[in-house]
C-alpha cells in the first residue's frame, strides 16, 4: 500500500501541474489535441472546470486567441460546455449507454440485471488485472484515499454515499487498467447504476451483512491490485460481481416479501374492521 505521505504530496496536484506547455508551433490544433487526450484517458472527466483563460493560456503558453479557437472547437464537437458565468467544463462524454426507451425494458425486465452483472463480472476481472500489473504509484495513491473515504462512510453507516463510493471505487480500477476502451465501457456501465436503472442495487446494502461483506471485499480487491498480484486481482473482481448478484436477488425476494406481508397485514386489519362494523349494525 502506497504510504500516507505520498497520497498528500504525490497525488494531489494543481490543474496547472494537468495541463502542459505547447512545446513546437503553439497551434490551436495542439491544444485540442492536449486536451482531447486528458479527457480520452479519463484525467479530465465529466463536469471537471478548465482554468480560467488567463490562466490556461499561461499553462499551455499559447496567446488567448489561439486558446479561445481551440477551446469553441473543442465546444463545437460537444466536448467541452460552456456556462453563463460558470466557466468551461467537460461535457457528458459518457451520455447513455440506451436510449431511455430501452432503459425502460431494461429496468423491468430481471434478466437485463442478471445479463448486466454477467457482462460486469467478466470486464471488471479484467480491469482488476490489467490494474494489478499497469497501476502507477500515483495511480495506487488515489486508490488509497478512495478506500480510506469507503471505510469512513462505512463506520458512519451512510448506505446511500457507500454506494456513491462504490462505483468511484470501480472506475477507478478501470483508470488503473491504463486501457481507453476499458475505461469508457465502465463508465457507460455505471452510468446504469447512477441513473438508477437497477433499484434493488441500494436495497441490498440494507441486507444483514452486506455492508461487512462488500467492504471486505473492496479491501481484497484493493489489496491485491497493491500487491500487484494480478490473478488474485481478478478473482478478487469476478467474486466480488458474483456476491453482488446474489445480494440483488435476495433484496428483490425481501422486497417481494415486504410487499406481501404489508398486503396481508392491510387485508387482516381491514377485515377486522369490517367484522367490527358489522357487529355494530347487527347490535
Amino acid at each position: 500500500m502506497v504510504p500516507v505521505e505520498s497520497v498528500e504530496t504525490r497525488a494531489v496536484a494543481t490543474l496547472s501541474e494537468v495541463f502542459s506547455r505547447i512545446e513546437h508551433s503553439r497551434t490551436a490544433d495542439e491544444v485540442v489535441q492536449q486536451i482531447e487526450g486528458l479527457i480520452l484517458e479519463g484525467v479530465l472527466r465529466v463536469g471537471d472546470r478548465l482554468p480560467g483563460e488567463r490562466e490556461l493560456a499561461q499553462d499551455f503558453d499559447v496567446s488567448r486567441p489561439i486558446l479561445r479557437n481551440a477551446l469553441k472547437n473543442l465546444e463545437g464537437r460537444g466536448l467541452l460546455v460552456t456556462r453563463p458565468g460558470g466557466g468551461t467544463h467537460v461535457a457528458d462524454v459518457i451520455g447513455q449507454v440506451f436510449a431511455p426507451p430501452v432503459m425502460d425494458l431494461i429496468a423491468a425486465h430481471p434478466k437485463a440485471a442478471a445479463d448486466y452483472l454477467e457482462y460486469r463480472r467478466e470486464v471488471e476481472g479484467i480491469a482488476a488485472e490489467y490494474a494489478a500489473r499497469r497501476a502507477t504509484r500515483d495511480d495506487l495513491a488515489l486508490l488509497d484515499r478512495i478506500m480510506a473515504r469507503m471505510e469512513a462512510s462505512h463506520e458512519s453507516a451512510n448506505p446511500q454515499e457507500e454506494a456513491a463510493i462504490d462505483v468511484e471505487f470501480h472506475a477507478t480500477i478501470g483508470e488503473c487498467a491504463h486501457n481507453i476502451i476499458l475505461l469508457h465501457t465502465l463508465r457507460s456501465c455505471y452510468r446504469l447504476l447512477s441513473d438508477g436503472v437497477f433499484r434493488h442495487r441500494l436495497l441490498a446494502f440494507e441486507l444483514p451483512g452486506v455492508r461487512e461483506e462488500l467492504l471486505s471485499q473492496h479491501r481484497a480487491i484493493h489489496a491485491a491490485v497493491a500487491d500487484r498480484d494480478a490473478a488474485r486481482a481478478r478473482q478478487a473482481a469476478m467474486d466480488h460481481i458474483t456476491y453482488v448478484e446474489r445480494s440483488m436477488h435476495e433484496a428483490e425476494r425481501t422486497g417481494d416479501w415486504q410487499r406481501v406481508s404489508r398486503l396481508r397485514l392491510i387485508q387482516r386489519i381491514d377485515g377486522a374492521r369490517r367484522g367490527a362494523d358489522r357487529q355494530q349494525r347487527q347490535q
